[in-house]
């Protein structure tokens, strides 16, 4: 994967977590918040940012 597609990929990522903690503030607004779909939304922003750290890691060690 070349330097622009790791970019790319990251950029996704982080778009992903924008749109799940946007998410997450919207339901925690609401008067009964569902507290799994929030965990659930937790997870895969955990998730997301390992993704981040695993590219910038092989970006390191790349160059």
């Amino acid at each position: 994967m070349g330097n622009k597609r790791f970019k790319k990929k990251i950029e996704g990522l982080r778009r992903q977590i924008r749109q799940h903690e946007d998410k997450i503030k919207r339901e925690r607004m609401k008067d009964s918040p569902d507290e799994g779909i929030i965990r659930h939304w937790e997870i895969e922003i955990t998730s997301f940012k390992e993704g981040i750290e695993k590219i910038m890691r092989r970006l390191k060690w790349k160059y």
